[in-house]
């Protein structure tokens, strides 16, 4: 558990880790080469890299943290990666009812995983469920995501790869827009984000602009950091509008 450079989270929590790539927006995954990297550094935890693993020692992580904190759920996996038995993932979210001072945000590429786990149970308030939709081919995933009853549903097009079109943004609370990083990293135009922002001010959707990446707004290839967060003259951080009730 430790602090997150993620700008729309507080720290990181990873019961499990390791993963598979499920479609185009993991070709070039972050989290796979900070894995070998601990890996060859000889952290324990990543002995085998990025296999697929349930770390148990991990589980009462966030009973240690008194101060509300929102938590990314499983930035170096995905929680409902088929591996993941369904017994394991009862024990996180025990340990998510049992933190209501907390929030847990978790965002999936296995929607249909998702909702089958999660249509049998009782979703507790402090969970944001998200789906990423990196591109138009996988816009269905929010279809599944909207046949979950969690208090705050939310979509990444994290790395935004390609135009979306139009976007059925119904019973969705928050959408994250963010460029892919990395010497590979494949670009982002300034088009798809204006798409994407104007179909969330008509629908009443909180926006989020995390960053441009390797490519900026004028399609130029530099250190991210230079490229930044500005987006039509600000910074985009708006949080759910529902959040404020919680």
């Amino acid at each position: 558990m430790k602090k997150s450079k993620i700008e729309w989270t507080d720290a990181t929590w990873n019961p499990s880790i390791g993963c598979t790539k499920a479609s185009e927006g993991c070709a070039h995954c972050y989290a796979e080469v900070m894995a070998k990297r601990l890996q060859a550094m000889g952290n324990n935890d990543y002995i085998n890299g990025f296999k697929f693993k349930i770390l148990p020692h991990r589980l009462d992580e966030p009973l240690k943290i008194k101060k509300p904190t929102k938590f990314f759920v499983n930035s170096m996996s995905d929680l409902f990666h088929e591996e993941m038995p369904y017994t394991y993932l009862d024990k996180i979210f025990e340990v998510i009812s049992s933190t209501p001072q907390h929030i847990y945000q978790i965002l999936t590429k296995r929607e249909k995983i998702m909702l089958d786990y999660l249509s049998k149970r009782t979703i507790p308030q402090n969970v944001w469920l998200g789906v990423t939709v990196e591109n138009a081919k996988y816009k269905y995933r929010i279809d599944y995501l909207r046949k979950i009853d969690a208090y705050i549903k939310f979509v990444s097009f994290e790395p935004l790869i390609g135009k979306l079109g139009t976007l059925d943004l119904s019973d969705i609370h928050w959408c994250i827009v963010g460029g892919e990083s990395g010497t590979k990293a494949r670009v982002i135009k300034e088009e798809w984000i204006i798409e994407i922002f104007n179909q969330c001010r008509e629908q009443g959707i909180s926006f989020f602009f995390k960053q441009w990446g390797t490519w900026g707004a004028d399609e130029v290839k530099r250190n991210k950091k230079d490229n930044g967060r500005i987006f039509l003259g600000k910074k985009w951080s708006e949080y759910p509008k529902e959040a404020i009730k919680q």
